[in-house]
């Protein structure tokens, strides 16, 4: 099947090397063309695990392309798929500026049907308003051609997408025709051999079911902060308290681990759109998502709270910090923990040595020529002169250290761990003060 993917980030470029990696002819357009002078130099602009080497084999094996050109784009593809960037605007909601620019291209371009397909996260409604754009183009152009809408959100890891995206939990597909419904169980049969995995369902019940999803995970990961904080106010341990509640089949163990707040691209973004789709769309304050961010606000603050209880003024200090992404096996860094400690950490006049195994250029990015902040080639190093050492991310390398080096190259030997990665007991036993979330 020719398949047309708009966008190459994370979504785009995953959904573009998969479906190439099993049998389609994939062309991924992108405005910007330093990402595909990147492609087309055999790179990818992202890192995400297994995706280069798919990238690179389906490029061999002339299934996926690149390109800049939205004529060539639009008319290659059956399949047009959206996966273009909804930023938040400022007031939360998701800015639908790309997506739908890249809806009155196709109704621009197109000239036979088209089934257009919402990858992208979007609010419920976007749908329609895809409809809209492309069909308010051809009405301009003064011609009739057929052409259907579908939501088919995407629910990929960052850190783990390929692999989701090759064996998903469920592929949900809102569409209200069944010539769209019928191309979409032909284009994801390869994914589900095994048994049944897609969903049919109407637009805004799709658009709704991504928010959903994210909404409720975040809820779970705010609702074990809180619950990590009480712990430790009441000298409880909530890692047993996890592995108790975990083991009741109605919750479960997943998204329980308490720590220093989520980040990333959808969370955040999701639950602040979520909350205002229902103020300003239904009139609704969804007052348990309220909580779900506010907590997640302040939990990010924690760890610098927790250092200056035990240094109390901070001016001068050093401290070594571990992980800079918001999840390990990404470099993302939007919303992460680390840039709220960071800032926190030199407003109180501290200086900070980073290390982290993917992040470190989007950290210079992001921080540019900030002087108070310098990066490390290896965990070890960062700890040089350092007062204290804090885990924010909890990457693989960082699960099992040499704690006799750590005390002996810290100057005061302190962690403040902000992931839970060790047992308090065997730390402090080492002659190390232990600082986890809860415990």
């Amino acid at each position: 099947m020719k398949i047309t993917v708009i966008g190459t980030g994370y979504v785009g470029l995953v959904s573009g090397a998969c479906l190439a990696d099993v049998g389609n002819d994939v062309l991924c357009l992108d405005i910007d063309p330093e990402k595909i002078r990147i492609l087309d130099a055999g790179g990818i602009p992202i890192h995400e695990p297994g995706l280069l080497d798919m990238v690179r084999r389906n490029v061999a094996a002339d299934r996926l392309h690149f390109t800049t050109d939205v004529d060539r784009a639009v008319s290659h593809g059956a399949v047009q798929f959206i996966a273009v960037g909804t930023p938040p605007d400022e007031d939360g909601s998701a800015d639908l500026k790309y997506v739908l620019a890249a809806a009155r291209d196709i109704g621009r371009k197109m000239t036979d049907y088209k089934v257009v397909v919402d990858k992208s996260t979007v609010p419920v409604g976007t749908g329609a308003k895809v409809r809209t754009a492309i069909a308010d183009e051809l009405r301009r152009r003064g011609v009739d051609i057929a052409f259907s809408v579908v939501s088919n959100p995407e629910f990929l890891k960052e850190g783990a997408a390929v692999e989701d995206f090759m064996r998903p939990d469920r592929i949900i597909v809102g569409a209200e025709d069944e010539r769209a419904i019928l191309l979409m169980r032909a284009l994801y049969a390869p994914f589900q051999r095994n048994h049944e995995r897609l969903v049919v369902m109407d637009t805004k019940s799709a658009e709704l079911t991504k928010y959903a999803a994210n909404a409720m995970l975040a809820t779970r990961i705010s609702f074990m902060n809180e619950l990590a904080n009480l712990a430790e106010a009441l000298g409880a341990d909530v890692e047993m308290v996890r592995q108790g509640i975990g083991s009741d089949p109605r919750i479960g163990y997943h998204f329980l681990y308490p720590g220093c707040g989520y980040g990333g691209s959808c969370f955040p973004k999701d639950v602040k759109a979520l909350i205002k789709t229902a103020r300003d769309d239904a009139n609704i304050t969804l007052e348990v998502l309220t909580a779900v961010e506010e907590t997640n606000d302040r939990q990010k603050h924690l760890l610098a709270r927790k250092i200056a209880a035990r240094f109390g003024d901070l001016e001068g200090r050093h401290f070594a910090l571990w992980g800079l992404a918001f999840k390990p096996n990404t470099d993302d860094m939007r919303e992460a923990p680390s840039r709220a400690l960071i800032g926190d950490l030199l407003a109180a006049g501290a200086t900070v040595t980073a290390y982290d195994p993917a992040a470190m250029k989007e950290a210079r990015h992001i921080f540019g020529d900030e002087p108070r902040l310098r990066y490390a080639d290896t965990p070890t190093a960062a700890l040089e002169k350092a007062d204290a050492l804090v885990i924010v991310t909890e990457w693989k390398e960082f699960r099992s250290p040499d704690f006799e080096a750590i005390k002996r190259i810290l100057k005061t030997p302190v962690i403040f761990d902000g992931r839970n990665l060790y047992d308090p007991e065997f730390v402090r036993g080492q002659g190390i003060e232990y600082f986890a979330i809860g415990r």
